[in-house]
């Protein structure tokens, strides 16, 4: 069953001509999971001697109240750790089933913003583990993929004075990454052909893009990945000085048509700093790597009542009575904790896109390590 929730903690439409039961992998939300699965097995038992009921829910979860469910539902109540193996009990979970559950109900329930990316963070990759497991997601294509530390030192080959073995890497990571990590993600890129070493100096060159198969690149890859890097900005919102960073925050009220082209204008942006950067360091190398993280997101739902005719002007062209709070570039805070949104300001789009280039927009994929090293674009 498709989890078809258009915006973030929206109620799901259930199709209740299916008896296809709801997947709990779909879900972001345990609270909505627990109502479609009270609906389908109401479904299920239409017509039966006893019909499926909140005390029967209940009672297999050898629960005293029977409404406990319905409380949990409608967000009167919180399941408490033990609740939630007596609830997966009463699912119907397996040992794997439950644990997900369990970081399910734990990310819901989290109000600290930081809090909640710790258990997505934890639940996306207990997700992906199951994936691999039963084969939905190939595990060779998977550990061909680079990690966020392959693409770190991949950079490091345009930083001046980089001696590439283990010790020195992880001085110069900071320590962020083990020394087991270093060795596989060396190992991963010159076994890939990534990286090779000159015959002559031994020096470790550039041998090919890291985005040459972007399509084989798994989507919870993609997403792990792109996490990783976030939290890499929250770490050094607390670890670098303000001098050595630069964070800054916008939040805005948009319209569809304004969303997309700031899209489209970041991911200009975003491909003219890369070439003009490939181009740099052709010339020398770089001194440090550094990490670029664009953000734009929603973090409201629209109002369904509100419906505006289409805008006969520039898309961009906001009065100043649009809401905006910008904060200040030092010391801005994380909106969603998953790293402080870094958006520079872009100059206006004088031509129009065309439709060969709205094509490629959608093929290409957006830069995973745009770091001052020359990584390539790589999320869709």
């Amino acid at each position: 069953m498709q989890n078809r929730q258009p915006e973030f903690s929206k109620g799901k439409e259930i199709s209740m001509g299916s008896l296809v039961p709801p997947v709990l992998s779909d879900y972001m939300n345990y609270r909505q999971f627990l109502a479609d699965f009270y609906l389908f097995k109401r479904k299920a038992s239409k017509g039966s001697l006893r019909a499926y009921t909140y005390a029967v829910f209940s009672a297999a979860a050898n629960i005293k109240s029977p409404n406990y469910l319905k409380m949990i539902i409608e967000g009167k109540r919180n399941l408490s750790d033990d609740m939630i193996g007596k609830f997966g009990k009463a699912l119907g979970f397996m040992k794997d089933q439950t644990e997900e559950f369990r970081l399910l109900v734990q990310f819901t329930q989290a109000m600290d913003p930081a809090e909640r990316n710790m258990y997505l963070k934890k639940l996306s990759e207990h997700r992906v583990a199951g994936k691999l497991k039963s084969g939905e997601i190939d595990r060779k294509t998977w550990e061909k993929v680079p990690n966020w530390v392959a693409w770190i030192i991949y950079a490091m080959i345009d930083q001046d004075g980089v001696s590439f073995d283990t010790a020195t890497l992880k001085k110069l990571l900071r320590g962020k990454a083990s020394e087991d990590e270093i060795d596989n993600a060396l190992t991963t890129l010159i076994t890939s052909g990534d990286l090779r070493r000159d015959e002559v100096t031994g020096e470790l060159k550039k041998a090919r893009s890291l985005t040459d198969s972007p399509e084989e690149i798994p989507v919870a890859l993609v997403r792990k990945l792109q996490s990783q890097l976030m939290y890499l900005g929250l770490e050094s919102l607390y670890q670098d000085q303000p001098t050595e960073r630069e964070f800054g925050t916008l939040t805005l009220s948009l319209t569809k048509s304004e969303f997309e082209e700031i899209k489209f204008k970041l991911r200009q942006m975003r491909k003219a700093l890369h070439k003009d950067n490939s181009i740099a360091r052709m010339k020398d190398k770089g001194e440090r790597v550094y990490q670029l993280n664009i953000q734009l997101f929603p973090v409201t739902n629209a109002v369904e009542s509100a419906v505006k005719a289409p805008a006969m002007k520039s898309a961009l062209d906001i009065q100043v009575e649009t809401p905006i709070v910008e904060t200040t570039p030092v010391e801005a805070p994380v909106m969603m904790a998953e790293a402080a949104p870094v958006v520079p300001p872009v100059s206006p789009v004088s031509a129009p896109v065309s439709a060969k280039e709205q094509k490629n927009e959608r093929s290409n994929v957006s830069s995973l390590a745009a770091t001052a090293a020359s990584a390539a674009d790589l999320f869709r």
